[in-house]
């Protein structure tokens, strides 16, 4: 059997069914990857992945990237336990953003794994960073080509009210990095925005203050609505996206109940290796 792709939307987003990825060859793994890359987010319904079959499936797309914030699962380091409990009214990822942009080589992609879900509510939006830049004057592109930025994970400070109580560890925090704000996607060759509502703090070069209105308008323009699609998840539910080509957010609209998801995220590049060496092209 092969893969039966199906379109989200029109900038991106799609559904992988007819094979599974439990025991699934090199091949259909490669499948897998190609899609991720064509539509910048991909769902697998049905899978229902072991914590091994999960390891397996990133160790395909590359080196684990163990997040130094999360909770790990009991006896699987690599796994991050993504929880939310039913009294919590704010949940982890509520904002948007893209995984680990506040480490020197970012993730690559992640994969998230539904293990028990609400009965209704805790959607996940994605918004496509390529069809955002391309939506953009020309002049502002030519500028944004030029042009860094500074990310931080300081907005992980205090979360350990939702759950992250890793975060009470001032160990763990790093110096803020610098990434250019324009890249270009190092197999597609899309060209990509990335600044990010979380982990975002200034242009290179500027202050917060001069940054922040600019920053501002950015994070309005790239997730309208017409760049985005949504995933409704079910349990046993695999969803993977690639952290240059997307941002997304998870909805908190399920108070009172629990959520349980486990997410692997899978090292990438510095993204100094794709920055924009020229204007990209329309």
């Amino acid at each position: 059997m092969a893969w039966t792709i199906t379109k989200m939307s029109g900038h991106l987003g799609a559904t992988l069914t007819g094979e599974a990825l439990k025991g699934a060859n090199a091949a259909a793994l490669d499948a897998v990857r190609d899609a991720l890359f064509a539509y910048g987010v991909v769902v697998l319904p049905g899978q229902f992945l072991a914590p091994e079959d999960h390891i397996r499936l990133a160790q395909h797309f590359g080196p684990i990237d163990v997040n130094r914030f999360f909770t790990p699962v009991e006896g699987h380091p690599q796994i991050a336990e993504v929880r939310t409990r039913p009294e919590q009214s704010k949940v982890i990822g509520g904002t948007w953003h893209t995984d680990h942009s506040y480490d020197a080589a970012p993730a690559m992609c992640s994969i998230l794994s539904a293990r028990s879900l609400p009965p209704v509510g805790g959607d996940t939006h994605f918004a496509s960073m390529t069809a955002a830049y391309h939506a953009l004057s020309e002049g502002m592109q030519q500028m944004l080509c030029g042009v860094q930025a500074e990310h931080s994970d300081g907005s992980f400070a205090g979360s350990e009210t939702l759950g992250l109580t890793m975060a009470k560890d001032k160990a763990r925090f790093k110096a803020p990095v610098v990434h250019p704000v324009i890249i270009r996607h190092p197999v597609t060759g899309a060209p990509c925005v990335y600044v990010n509502g979380d982990f975002t703090t200034r242009f290179d070069g500027w202050t917060v203050a001069e940054s922040a209105p600019m920053l501002a308008y950015l994070y309005r323009f790239v997730t309208q609505p017409i760049f985005t699609t949504r995933i409704r998840w079910d349990t046993g539910m695999v969803a993977i996206w690639d952290n240059r080509l997307v941002q997304h957010y998870a909805t908190a609209d399920y108070a009172g109940h629990a959520r349980l998801m486990h997410r692997i995220t899978v090292q990438g590049q510095p993204l100094e290796a794709y920055r924009t060496a020229a204007h990209p092209p329309r």
